[in-house]
C-alpha cells in the first residue's frame, strides 16, 4: 500500500473528497421520511384527509422541502483540490484558498469534521471530510497534508 504522500503526490487535480457516511445516511433517511409520510397519508381513510386545509397541507410539504435542504446542503459538502488551491464547500457556502494561506489541515479524535488552520488566524470547518468515516477520513486529511506540503509556494 502506497504512502499517503506517495499517493497525493501521484492525485489527479482536481480532485474531490467527499463524505461517505453523511451521504448515504441523507440518502437513506430521506427515502425513509419521505415513503413513511406517503403511507401515512395514504393510511388515512379519505374522510380524514379531507379535513387537512390547504394551510396544513402547505405546512407539511414546507417541511419536507426544510429536511430536504438541510440534507442536501451536508450532502454537497466536500472539499476539492485544484492545481491553484483548496476550495471548501459546507452546505450553501463555498470558499476558495490558494495553497500558501492553509497552514495546517487536523482532525481530531472525536471532531465531527476536519478543521483548516489559515494564515490569518482563523479556522475554517472542511465538512466534506467527515470524522464518522473513521480511517477513509484520517486518509483524506493525510492526502491534503501531503498536498498543501507539495503545492505551497
Amino acid at each position: 500500500m502506497p504512502a499517503d504522500s506517495d499517493r497525493a503526490a501521484g492525485l489527479p487535480l482536481p480532485h474531490a473528497f467527499r463524505p461517505l457516511g453523511v451521504r448515504m445516511a441523507t440518502a437513506v433517511l430521506g427515502v425513509l421520511l419521505l415513503g413513511a409520510a406517503v403511507v401515512i397519508w395514504f393510511a388515512f381513510p379519505p374522510e380524514i384527509r379531507d379535513q387537512f386545509t390547504l394551510y396544513q397541507k402547505a405546512t407539511v410539504v414546507a417541511f419536507g422541502l426544510l429536511f430536504y435542504a438541510a440534507g442536501y446542503a451536508l450532502a454537497r459538502s466536500k472539499v476539492v483540490a485544484r492545481e491553484d488551491g483548496l476550495t471548501v464547500v459546507n452546505g450553501y457556502r463555498t470558499r476558495h484558498y490558494e495553497w500558501n494561506e492553509i497552514v495546517a489541515v487536523t482532525l481530531r479524535s472525536g471532531s465531527p469534521w476536519a478543521t483548516l488552520d489559515i494564515s490569518d488566524g482563523t479556522t475554517v470547518a472542511a465538512m466534506g471530510i467527515q470524522g464518522s468515516d473513521g480511517p477513509r477520513a484520517m486518509r483524506q486529511v493525510r492526502e491534503i497534508r501531503a498536498l498543501v506540503e507539495r503545492l505551497t509556494r
